[in-house]
């Protein structure tokens, strides 16, 4: 399971006004990263794809166990 201390959050605003989420395990290097929708919460937003990459994680340190 991923630790929420040391998963890295950056919130990235592109040149045309969309934003993009993206969050990294600097431990094993997984990386995600969502194009947010303007009409919803960010909060949000970020808690469904925090539990996406906890899945994921979990997914790779079962495969590469």
């Amino acid at each position: 399971m991923a630790d929420h201390k040391r998963v890295q959050f950056d919130l990235v605003k592109l040149l045309n006004g969309e934003r993009i989420i993206r969050l990294t395990d600097p431990q094993t290097g997984l990386s995600l990263e969502k194009k947010l929708k303007p009409a919803e919460a960010v909060v949000r937003q970020k808690d469904r794809l925090l539990q996406v990459f906890e899945a994921a994680l979990a997914r790779a340190e079962v495969i590469g166990a």
